[in-house]
């Protein structure tokens, strides 16, 4: 039998008394990132036997707004990206894409 490699990522949450994030690091060793540094994140996690999706979306007090409207963008975007591999939808990618575009240009963002 196959040796079987186990990943670990590391998220960890600097609170204030408040309980606000004030920093936010995470670690991927697999991936080569080690304690660095993030104003986000967006977590999902698919739970098969309720059949819905959980999540931990948190970012720092510090994160600027146009940095987190480029955030969104750019997470929706690659949602996208991920949607159009995991079902060769093209039809419904092709649909995201468009309110991805539509997003960028309701908020003045410049796209690269």
């Amino acid at each position: 039998m196959a040796k079987v490699h186990t990943s670990k990522i590391e998220l960890n949450v600097e609170l204030d008394e408040n309980r606000i994030p004030e920093k936010l690091n995470w670690t991927a060793e697999d991936g080569g990132v080690s304690n660095a540094e993030a104003k986000a994140i967006f977590l999902s996690v698919w739970d098969a036997k309720a059949q819905e999706s959980l999540r931990i979306d948190l970012w720092t007090k510090d994160m600027p707004v146009d940095e987190m409207k480029l955030f969104f963008h750019q997470t929706l975007t690659a949602m996208s990206d991920t949607f159009m591999r995991a079902t060769q939808d093209e039809k419904m990618t092709a649909t995201m894409k468009d309110f991805c575009a539509y997003f960028a240009e309701k908020l003045d963002l410049k796209q690269s």
